[in-house]
């Protein structure tokens, strides 16, 4: 897929905070993207990149580093009117970058796009390595609470 000559991609900046929270606004009462606080959105500026068309935010994609072991793509989105462009393979590539340019050994993506992900190299598992296995430890909808209890 070819990517629009109008579409620029860059490093996000902590400028861009606003319009990215509203670009992943929608993304997140759908329940494609889990909900960030401002601090935890800050702290994926870091290390994100932004797709823009006409001085205007329409793509997203940040990785967020743990360890020189393990690191997660985070917060891919793309507006409706934009998907289907390859925006958002190239905003996958341009954090992969990211990644190998930081010396992490595994990069991990939790995702709906599934057929995205595969394309660029993802797989459910490492060869002859251990799989992730996950669960819900409070059931579904209930709100968590500050304290723990």
């Amino acid at each position: 897929m070819t990517h629009s000559s109008q579409i620029q991609y860059r490093r996000a900046a902590r400028t861009d905070f606003t319009s990215v929270s509203e670009l992943l606004e929608p993304f997140v009462q759908q329940q494609q993207l889990l909900p960030r606080s401002e601090s935890e959105l800050h702290k994926l500026l870091e290390c994100a990149y932004v797709a823009i068309d006409s001085e205007q935010i329409v793509g997203f994609c940040a990785v967020e580093i743990y360890s020189r072991k393990l690191a997660e793509l985070q917060g891919l989105a793309v507006t409706d009117s934009q998907q289907r462009r390859g925006i958002g393979r190239r905003l996958v590539e341009l954090c992969i970058e990211l990644a190998r340019k930081n010396n992490v050994h595994e990069l991990m993506a939790i995702t709906s796009s599934e057929e995205l992900f595969r394309e660029c190299g993802f797989d459910y598992a490492l060869p002859d390595q251990k799989r992730a296995l996950f669960m819900h430890p409070l059931p579904l909808g209930l709100p968590t609470q500050a304290n723990g209890t």
